[in-house]
């Protein structure tokens, strides 16, 4: 490690603890929108993507077997067989670490300054073993500078973090300027921190990696909605949005400068006032004919997919629809939070086959394992989004700290997930019962209904 700067900044995207997981256009875009800040504010910064392959100079991975892309830049994660927590000894399933190869982590550190600080992010909460293992790493590399710790997993565990991850201090709650702030003058007390309106953040730091496959957007901060299992709330506080204008000229950016193609949107409600503010994005694109790719991961809105909408989501290119259904069952439906039911998806699914897209290019995200949800619950839900043309994707539930249904969730899981977040893992389907097992589970997803049931 070269000679210490103290205006130098590391930021680290830790490694991923788990059975399974892959490369759904993931990166960390809050750590790198953090990044941006404060280059601006003349801070020196870099980045360790732990999980990305790609984040590395080749250098450094070439003697390594390079994880499978797929088309639009998924792909799956470089992975390794490490041994199992013990409160997950039991669970008979291996136990992976998803990354980057620890020595060409260290070799990698070996040519960067060494920084003044560094900063970690974390996401799942039963992730956490991963932030305090790259944590451990860092310290015994890196000895000297402190190490902070925000994201998700800080906010919604932030006891837990402060016991277990290893961090010198632990940023919890929505990103702010007094955290900022904070950061700041743990380097430079002099730096005189005003707050930017989202609209003047600059563009997220994604030049810091070597290669870029893909570019995640993100037009909107805040939820409106109040959906029982979420934690958008905790999260972000408030809505605030981009102008159009810059949202396209930040994918003009990237695809003309950096050549990237597929551009995935992290928004929580994309398509909310769609009249003024998606519509008119979308018709940009098209008429400036970038050649892109969209995708919607994080699920779109249903009862906002009229006709025009769907119309200009296949002309701009949306290559990766994702509807937000979670459950058909009417009382659920109202329970989780009433934001859609089953006419308004059918009319969305109908609208968006009429614009031209294939029952096999509409996914619909349908929750399973609910607490006191049965699997015939889950049949039912498959079964309609299969008659209505479209394509089932069943998402294990994950119990979330702070969430409405998290105090349900307890009620239900044979795990302690007030005090182990390991157990809120959604592979586990943390609230199993009688009548939604495993084995209903594993049933479901293997060999879907195809009609819908009495």
């Amino acid at each position: 490690m070269s000679n210490f700067r103290t205006r130098s900044i590391l930021l680290v995207n830790p490694w991923i603890h788990d059975f399974s997981a892959y490369d759904l256009w993931m990166k960390p875009l809050g750590l790198l929108y953090l990044g941006s800040l404060l280059r601006s504010r003349g801070f020196e910064v870099f980045l360790l993507d732990c999980v990305g392959f790609d984040s590395l100079p080749v250098t450094f991975t070439q003697d390594l077997p390079a994880p499978k892309k797929r088309d639009f830049g998924r792909g799956h994660f470089f992975k390794e067989v490490i041994p199992k927590p013990p409160a997950l000894k039991n669970i008979p399933r291996r136990f992976r670490r998803y990354g980057l190869p620890p020595p060409a982590v260290k070799n990698y550190l070996t040519g960067l300054p060494r920084p003044g600080l560094i900063l970690v992010t974390s996401l799942m909460t039963y992730w956490y073993s991963g932030v305090a293992e790259t944590i451990d790493f860092l310290k015994r590399n890196i000895p000297g500078p402190p190490i902070f710790l925000g994201g998700i997993y800080a906010t919604l565990c932030p006891e837990h973090a402060q016991t277990h991850a290893g961090a010198d201090r632990v940023l919890a709650g929505p990103w702010n300027v007094e955290k900022e702030r904070v950061i700041a003058e743990t380097l430079d007390g002099r730096v005189r921190w005003e707050e930017k309106r989202f609209e003047e953040w600059p563009y997220p730091v994604f030049d810091l990696y070597p290669r870029l496959d893909y570019v995640c957007l993100l037009t909107r901060r805040g939820c409106p909605f109040a959906c029982t299992y979420c934690a958008s709330s905790k999260l972000a506080k408030g809505i605030e949005a981009r102008s159009p204008e810059s949202v396209v000229r930040e994918i003009e950016h990237w695809s003309l400068k950096f050549g990237v193609r597929d551009f995935a949107f992290y928004d929580d409600a994309l398509l909310l006032e769609a009249n003024t503010y998606l519509k008119p994005i979308l018709r940009e694109v098209i008429q400036e004919r970038y050649r892109c790719n969209f995708h919607t991961p994080n699920a779109i809105h249903i009862s906002m997919i009229d006709g025009e909408m769907a119309e200009l989501l296949f002309r701009a290119n949306f290559k990766t629809i994702r509807l937000g259904l979670e459950t058909t069952d009417a009382a659920a439906q109202s329970d989780t939070g009433g934001k859609v039911d089953n006419p308004e998806f059918l009319e969305a699914v109908k609208n968006l086959k009429k614009a031209g897209y294939g029952g096999n290019e509409i996914g619909a995200y349908l929750l399973a394992g609910l607490p006191g949800q049965t699997a015939e619950e889950v049949a039912a839900s498959v079964a309609l989004v299969r008659e209505a043309g479209a394509t089932p994707f069943l998402v294990e539930y994950s119990p979330i700290p702070g969430t409405p249904l998290f105090e349900k969730a307890k009620k239900f899981s044979p795990f302690d997930l007030e005090n182990e977040p390991l157990f809120h893992n959604n592979s586990l389907l943390p609230c199993r019962w009688e009548k939604f097992t495993t084995a209903d589970f594993t049933r479901l997803k293997q060999r879907p209904p195809r009609s819908c049931l009495p």
